[in-house]
């Protein structure tokens, strides 16, 4: 698991947080059972690269003092307007407990499937819950075998049973269409199959 390095940060003032922002640095906290509360700071790219790969809930290895800590992001706080982050909280983690976190997917052989159709992903992300030390850094969907109309769903990947899935087992990962325009409605099918899985809406009463 790739490293981000904080700085351990000593708050002086009640500005000191907008100073480190305008460095370019998140002001952050990590705090635990067996941890004192303790205040860092880490740099914003580096976060925002970090987070971008495993969402705002995934695992993070935090370096503070030379000190490694395996940590849960609880939560991801941002500016209303900008949406850059402001501030970041972070738990600090026990080997024996569950914990329910995001991992990324993996998409292989997306480029193309079998007979020329296009790989659509729906999801990049999905939330499991297990053991830390149980928790993939990725999830990976195999498309390489799926044909113009086919859909890949949760219920079809292939993960450890020591980990679950916290999200329902048709979500639909990704579907393959046509490259291009065709009249012959398979894309209509397609669209059928992803609805399927979702709450029917009401009708609209024409006017």
């Amino acid at each position: 698991m790739e490293t981000l390095k904080g700085i351990e940060r000593i708050k002086s003032s009640v500005h000191s947080a907008k100073r480190d922002r305008r460095k370019g640095l998140v002001p952050g906290v990590l705090y635990g059972s067996k941890t004192r509360n303790m205040l860092f700071e880490i740099g914003e790219l580096e976060l925002n690269k970090k987070i971008s790969k495993i969402g705002e809930h995934g695992i993070v290895n935090l370096q503070i003092n030379n000190e490694n800590h395996n940590a849960l992001i609880k939560e991801v706080q941002k500016d209303a307007v900008t949406q850059k982050i402001i501030h970041i909280d972070l738990q600090e983690l026990d080997e024996d407990k569950v914990i329910q976190t995001e991992v990324p997917l993996v998409f292989s052989g997306e480029a193309l499937s079998k007979d020329g159709g296009i790989i659509q992903k729906e999801k990049n992300i999905i939330k499991v819950q297990g053991k830390y030390d149980k928790i993939p850094k990725s999830i990976c969907v195999d498309v390489s075998n799926m044909h113009i109309g086919d859909v890949y769903r949760i219920s079809d990947l292939e993960i450890s049973d020591e980990i679950s899935v916290m999200e329902e087992p048709n979500t639909v990962l990704a579907v393959v269409s046509h490259s291009g325009t065709s009249g012959d409605g398979s894309d209509n099918n397609i669209n059928s199959s992803i609805n399927s899985t979702t709450d029917k809406k009401p009708p609209v009463e024409k006017k």
